[in-house]
């Protein structure tokens, strides 16, 4: 018998050992699966949180007719591997299950390309209910399984059954084995206790107080020398890895309310800045071609009609078409390309904003675009880029149905379709612009994806993706100077009663915080809250997003936190999207517009959310790769449970202050003018509190020319 066999915890395991060799009736065989009995007997004893069937498993489950499947992943995995991947999964069962499950797990990996647990699904309706509906000790733990089921609701999940909330793989956790044990978890959880999340996993319950975070976080955390796409994919089908995205794992989502918001400020600065539009004005008669409905992409119809803009989306799949239908997001839809023109140009002389889907595809719709030379405005892009060979992105001539097919059946020809289109995507592009037009990459890495497909014309330096691209991400030139940089972003509050009055109450608190004279930002924002009931914004949760600044964040949660103090309102959970001033290092979308070198950085996403930690938010999250792919961002976002409490009022004040002004302080470090603005004001304000470090600008003709006399005689060193 080899030593290892022979360790055991305790002394009757201890003996039993003894007994067995001195048997003669007993094998090593028998004696070591006797062994794992009793190891997995005292495993199961030794803890009171746990997965537990009195009545058996529960039974297979089918499948709702009508709701979106994700496609199958692709199985990769080495017998090795396999074997890790299934013992890591039947970690969370009891022994006597586990030959039942065997071969059904692993008909899931070798089909669907990870192990889902479908059959631990709950039965009926996952939903997020108002919060006393909820089992648990205290409020948090409650009310963060509000925001867990709002992510897996059939109405907001982009593949409810796969545990996908949006933008193709962004996952509340792995599998429903998780889920469940996270539910229990937080059923248990009390104010002096912090749950750990590794990757989906519960790591366990750990003593804390009430002032620390109740939940952390990670998702996707990879080595730097495994860091990417292929390395992930096995760790993700072996069960150790989960794409968090931005808001699905850090269970913040709200529907894709909260990108009608960026998107909304997106075209409608877009307009100002390339169209003249005063900042008074909206985009009536302009027309804006787009991609995308599924997810958070399935906001730009929206946007543009509520700035008063055309819109034409095209979009693949019909039963995301169908989606923003049945909300009324969009206002029709056509196969036909001369249709779809036509609509969208009635709309434009009449200047009302309509949205318009197009179901096909992207590229067909942009080369119609060139060869009829149609009047377009503004153009860009929200498929699923980051993940562009693994269903984010539809070949040109490929039906869904062929896409989802070829996908699962020879990912190589797909993979090669997909770069031919990501070229012919490009050449249209090109060919637009040199009309005049504006493109933006909408963050969704479509540029990077283009770079990588093998069209190094798209990068600045013709060489690599350092200096960037020919055409900026939103945030470069939009969303970075005109509102990152001044400290506003996706602030966002749900309402954990899950009364629509609750909502009401809070919009109109925040907008009794807002001063509309402040900058042109701040009416903005005004009239979007002053009409968000209006426009209908609301899917799942009673939620709500307002881009706001630092001071703008404080003082309205603050007023939330008093409203729910004196009764008014329930409990309100706060936080943001990750797509933040601080909260995302990503060079190719929310710091493209830090030039000083430091864009490759991941130290402000981690010091974000290291920071949030020590202030006391209710829950913290970091997660590797939202929103363009891993390996490209790392993301902190954060939850706060507004529960009336002076001790919330003290986190507000210090949290809030800081998630937002340690981005701004990282902005003006790399000399943006709007950052380095607003940390003189917080410098003056703040005196004697605190203090952001600024930086000494240089004249940009006096480093020239010294640069320009030493660059030619100095040794370079080329890799």
């Amino acid at each position: 018998m080899d030593a290892s066999f022979r360790r055991f915890s305790d002394e009757s395991s201890l003996q039993w050992s003894h007994e067995v060799e001195k048997s003669d009736s007993c094998t090593k065989h028998d004696a070591k699966e006797w062994y794992y009995m009793m190891k997995n007997e005292e495993i199961g004893k030794a803890m009171t949180i746990k997965l537990e069937f009195p009545n058996g498993l529960p039974k297979p489950k089918p499948f709702q007719e009508g709701i979106r499947r994700a496609p199958d992943r692709g199985f990769r995995l080495t017998p090795a591997q396999t074997e890790i991947a299934l013992k890591n999964a039947l970690r969370y069962i009891p022994e006597e299950y586990h030959e039942e499950l065997i071969p059904e797990f692993l008909e899931e990996l070798t089909t669907r390309g990870r192990i889902y647990g479908y059959r631990f699904r709950p039965e009926g309706r996952i939903y997020g209910k108002p919060i006393d509906e909820y089992k648990g000790k205290c409020n948090e733990g409650k009310a963060f399984q509000v925001m867990i089921d709002n992510n897996l609701d059939f109405e907001v999940a982009l593949y409810p059954y796969e545990l996908v909330t949006y933008g193709e793989t962004g996952s509340v956790c792995h599998d429903w084995m998780q889920y469940l044990l996270i539910k229990r978890y937080l059923e248990e959880i009390t104010p002096d206790q912090t749950l750990v999340m590794e990757s989906g996993h519960p790591l366990g319950l750990f003593h804390s107080k009430p002032e620390a975070p109740r939940v952390i976080i990670t998702n996707g955390l990879m080595i730097g020398e495994y860091d990417n796409q292929h390395d992930w994919e096995i760790a993700e089908e072996m069960g150790v890895a989960n794409y968090g995205q931005m808001t699905a794992g850090g269970w913040m989502y709200i529907g894709p309310q909260g990108i009608v918001h960026g998107t909304f400020n997106t075209i409608l600065n877009a307009g100002r800045m390339k169209l003249g539009i005063p900042e008074d004005g909206d985009l009536g008669g302009k027309l804006f071609v787009t991609s995308g409905l599924g997810g958070m992409s399935g906001a730009q119809g929206k946007a543009a009609e509520i700035a008063n803009c055309t819109a034409i989306v095209a979009e693949v799949d019909a039963s995301r078409i169908k989606t923003r239908l049945d909300q009324g997001w969009i206002s029709g839809v056509s196969d036909s390309l001369p249709e779809v023109i036509a609509m969208a140009q009635k709309s434009m002389a009449e200047k009302k904003g309509k949205s318009f889907a197009y179901h096909g595809n992207i590229v067909d719709l942009l080369e119609y675009i060139v060869d009829h030379n149609i009047h377009v405005d503004l153009v860009s892009d929200q498929t699923s880029c980051h993940n562009a060979y693994n269903g984010g992105y539809c070949p040109q001539g490929l039906t869904f149905e062929e896409r989802t097919k070829m996908l699962a059946e020879d990912p190589a020809k797909f993979r090669e379709l997909v770069d031919k289109t990501l070229h012919a995507h490009f050449e249209a592009l090109k060919k637009i612009t040199a009309r005049g037009v504006y493109f933006f990459d909408y963050g969704n890495s479509f540029m990077k994806a283009v770079f990588d497909s093998g069209v190094k014309e798209i990068s600045k330096n013709g060489v690599d993706d350092k200096d960037g691209f020919i055409w900026p991400s939103y945030v470069e030139d939009i969303m970075g100077p005109q509102l990152f940089d001044y400290g506003y972003g996706p602030f966002r509050w749900v309402c954990l009663s899950g009364k629509p009055e609750d909502l009401h109450k809070t919009d109109m608190a925040a907008m009794s915080c807002i001063d509309v004279n402040r900058r042109y930002q701040d009416r903005d924002n005004y009239n979007w809250i002053r009409d968000a009931e209006k426009n209908k914004l609301v899917v799942g949760t009673q939620a709500r997003i307002l881009y706001q600044d630092e001071v703008g964040r404080v003082n309205i949660a603050l007023k939330f936190n008093e409203l729910v103090r004196n009764g008014e309102i329930g409990p309100v959970m706060m936080g943001r999207d990750h797509h933040d001033v601080s909260g995302t290092d990503s060079p190719f979308r929310e710091t493209s517009n830090i030039k000083d070198g430091s864009n490759v950085m991941a130290d402000m996403a981690v010091q974000c959310f290291a920071g949030n930690a020590a202030r006391g938010m209710s829950l913290c999250a970091l997660h590797n790769g939202g929103g363009v792919g891993i390996g490209k961002a790392i993301n902190g976002g954060f939850g706060l449970v507004l529960d009336g409490s002076h001790r919330v009022d003290e986190i507000i004040r210090s949290s809030l202050s800081w998630d937002v002004i340690s981005g701004v302080a990282r902005r003006s470090w790399a000399r943006n003018e709007h950052a380095m603005e607003t940390a003189v004001e917080f410098n003056k304000t703040r005196h004697g509190i605190g203090q952001i470090t600024l930086p000494y600008l240089t004249d940009e003709k006096q480093i020239k020319d010294a640069v320009a006399k030493v660059y030619p005689k100095a040794h370079v060193i080329k890799d």
